[in-house]
């Protein structure tokens, strides 16, 4: 870290050593200060790959930035390195982020940034903040989402080291290298985007990048208020050892306004009743709808219950979406998204997810599955799927709110 700051923004271009840098970082760290180290990446497996018996283009391992003569033991199956000094080296992924409770980490390297959840920093800047821990960020860019937010967050706080870079700045490879990189990938974009660090090249197999371009055009993320005087309908996507998400909107006219997201994992019906409650008291808003998918109407077989049945009892009243095909309700999403005008701040988590909610990649075929990456972004865009479904429904029924309908009070009460 830069002049004794702690925290650091690294973007550089593909194949320039990022992740032997900053592994060779937290070694020096590791004997500078006893304690817990942290190098995250999206995937556990991602990180067993890369740092755990990954090498350097000359053949030099990882792991070898930590001599034999500083680790007392190595622990295989955890990726785990306990130092003489008493430090530890642990590898961890940010799709079980369950391991990251409880923990006291001094110093964590975030790599692929941009393919993490970045709920993730939430849950470790408090325990970072206490302990005057350090963090690093270390990817190449994905598209204009959170890998840009961060870097700009490191522009503009004092105290933040940033460096991006590009193969032309680093002069690692040759010019018969990146000619020779430009043919393989047989993609100009994705040539800027791994070897030059543009953000402005939309991530590859993005559902809603043509939306989303529009939407930057026509300047729809902004401040967007929440009307007092406006039901809101609320969509879900229903976690069960995962995440569960919510978006918050409201229609004036042709206007799909989304006002607020909200995501949280781990936590019971109850959590999310008291927060709608407490949300709408504080906005001093009512609400209209409270849209789920589909299958909140299965009846579980240990309980012989439906979802719907038990958040009834609990004292929230849903309603179920038609059930459409995945590609149904993605055009659904495109042809709603073309109304739509986003909160920058309420919003900033959710319109990530749809921004990176992208077609999975068969390493093994080279080319993109027909089936969406079930990854962190895939809650709030399922959540918005909820949302187009339902609102596709009621299409036929909606005319233009009159202002007397507009300045009605809603009598619908979600806690009856």
């Amino acid at each position: 870290m830069a002049a004794g700051g702690k925290r650091a923004v690294v973007v550089w271009p593909r194949r320039h050593g990022k992740d032997y840098t900053a592994i060779n970082w937290t070694a020096l760290a590791s004997q500078m200060r006893v304690g817990t180290y942290w190098i995250v990446y999206p995937y556990l497996n991602q990180g067993r790959r890369i740092a755990w018996t990954g090498m350097s283009k000359d053949g030099n391992k990882f792991l070898d930035s930590f001599p034999e003569e500083l680790v007392a033991r190595r622990q295989n199956a955890e990726m785990r390195l306990e130092l003489k000094n008493g430090s530890v080296i642990q590898i961890m992924g940010a799709d079980e982020p369950d391991r990251f409770v409880g923990a006291n980490p001094v110093g964590i390297v975030f790599s692929e940034w941009p393919l993490m959840n970045p709920l993730v920093w939430k849950l470790t800047s408090p325990i970072l903040a206490e302990n005057e821990g350090w963090a690093m960020w270390i990817y190449t860019p994905r598209g204009s989402n959170h890998g840009l937010d961060m870097l700009n967050t490191a522009k503009t706080t004092k105290g933040w080291f940033h460096s991006k870079l590009t193969a032309k700045d680093c002069k690692v490879l040759t010019a018969d290298d990146l000619k020779q990189a430009r043919n393989e990938l047989k993609d100009d974009s994705l040539f800027q985007q791994e070897f030059f660090t543009s953000f402005e090249v939309s991530l590859q197999g993005a559902y809603y990048q043509n939306q989303f371009r529009s939407i930057y055009k026509d300047k729809r993320i902004g401040e967007v208020s929440i009307d007092p005087l406006l039901p809101v309908t609320t969509a879900w996507d229903l976690g069960m050892s995962d995440a569960t998400s919510i978006w918050f909107c409201q229609q004036l006219h042709s206007e799909i306004r989304l006002v607020d997201y909200y995501e949280n994992n781990n936590e019971g019906l109850a959590h999310y009743i008291n927060y709608l409650r407490d949300w709408a008291q504080e906005h001093d808003v009512s609400f209209k709808n409270h849209l789920a998918p589909h299958d909140i109407k299965v009846k579980e077989l240990g309980t012989g219950e439906s979802r719907l049945e038990a958040a009834r009892k609990a004292g929230l009243r849903f309603r179920a979406v038609p059930k459409l095909s995945l590609q149904d309700g993605i055009e659904a999403c495109r042809n709603t998204l073309t109304n739509c005008y986003f909160d920058k701040v309420r919003t900033k988590h959710g319109v990530n997810c749809l921004k990176s909610y992208s077609k999975k990649w068969s390493e093994e075929n080279q080319t993109f599955s027909t089936r969406p990456d079930h990854n962190w972004a895939s809650h709030g865009a399922d959540a918005f799927r909820t949302l187009a479904v339902g609102l596709r429904k009621n299409e036929g029924r909606i005319s233009k709110m009159t202002e007397e309908a507009r300045t009605a009070q809603v009598e619908y009460d979600i806690f009856a």
